[in-house]
């Protein structure tokens, strides 16, 4: 199989890794990131307690993995403008901002999901 190949398994394999390398520096370095993990273990159970459907624990779960996904992308953001630069700039902190939007979102469109399915069951 040549290297360019469509398949290429050490590829997948070293995604994997910096995977793995960047969900260990989010834990290492980012509070949220490890209150939303916490929560998570309480979350994970009740979905399936409270679940009625497939499609009522998909939207649980998703709706959970959409607030870590932004917890993600707002933690990358934040170390992207932390290594620019330390120093005071409105774009910095616009960046940052709306990354912390991003999570806001996230948590309200959990909220909303799991509100609906706990406010009217089947």
């Amino acid at each position: 199989m040549s290297k360019h190949s469509i398949f290429n398994f050490q590829r997948i394999v070293n995604a994997f890794g910096y995977s793995c390398l960047g969900f260990k520096s989010a834990w290492k370095n980012e509070a949220a990131i490890r209150q939303e993990v916490i929560a998570g273990l309480f979350f994970l159970p009740a979905a399936f307690l409270l679940a009625d459907s497939g499609v009522e624990l998909a939207l649980l779960l998703l709706s959970m993995g959409l607030v870590f996904f932004a917890e993600l992308v707002n933690t990358a953001i934040e170390f992207t403008i932390d290594r620019i630069g330390k120093e005071i700039h409105p774009l910095a902190g616009q960046a940052k901002d709306v990354g912390s939007s991003l999570v806001f979102v996230a948590l309200v469109l959990m909220g909303l999901v799991w509100g609906c399915i706990i406010l009217y069951p089947n």
